[in-house]
């Protein structure tokens, strides 16, 4: 007995024969269409999987999930993997301490490294992260990382400028003149 695909509505039919011709859609896509485009021809088997160039198991398969499911059956199914290595409720921890200052947490230095991001992570709440990892969760939650620049910015001595004293001007500023 021949496999064929079953009666297709004319909508079915119409978006079936957009999809062998698109250009925009995945290589996937258009070649599960024109297998059931052939298939609805009246092309048989092996004669479709000679033209794609295909196995005639792979044309099978196809034929057989447009059958059951119509035109979602010739989209991916969702398949298994490795299991999420961290929770939810991790990666949230994660993101929140790295957004609080350290001495907040009670921390005895002013700024988080990546370094000091992960041996918090594993000393306090017993979550072994790498420093890499932390990156890709900050980077994949919009966050930059950006390391600390003391020579700019805030002191965190605020009596810095009385204990400092005089500035003096060391280096002379050069006007530059356009013309």
């Amino acid at each position: 007995m021949a496999l064929k695909p079953r009666e297709m509505t004319p909508e079915e039919q119409k978006q079936i024969l957009h999809l062998t011709r698109s250009r925009t859609a995945s290589a996937r896509e258009v070649e599960r269409a024109r297998v059931i485009h052939l298939a609805s021809t009246g092309e048989r088997v092996p004669a479709i999987a000679d033209k794609l160039h295909i196995a005639a198991k792979t044309v099978r398969t196809w034929l057989k999930r447009f059958n059951e499911q119509g035109l979602a059956g010739l989209q991916d199914q969702p398949r298994s993997g490795r299991p999420k290595t961290y929770t939810p409720a991790e990666v949230a921890e994660v993101i929140a301490a790295s957004l609080l200052k350290p001495e907040q947490l009670g921390l005895p230095f002013g700024c988080w490294t990546m370094d000091r991001l992960a041996a918090y992570f594993k000393e306090q709440k017993g979550i072994a992260i790498s420093r890499s990892r932390i990156s890709e969760l900050l980077i994949a939650e919009g966050l930059r990382w950006r390391t600390q620049e003391t020579w700019f910015g805030e002191r965190v001595d605020p009596d810095f400028a009385e204990k400092r004293g005089a500035s003096r001007r060391f280096i002379q500023s050069r006007l530059r003149v356009v013309g």
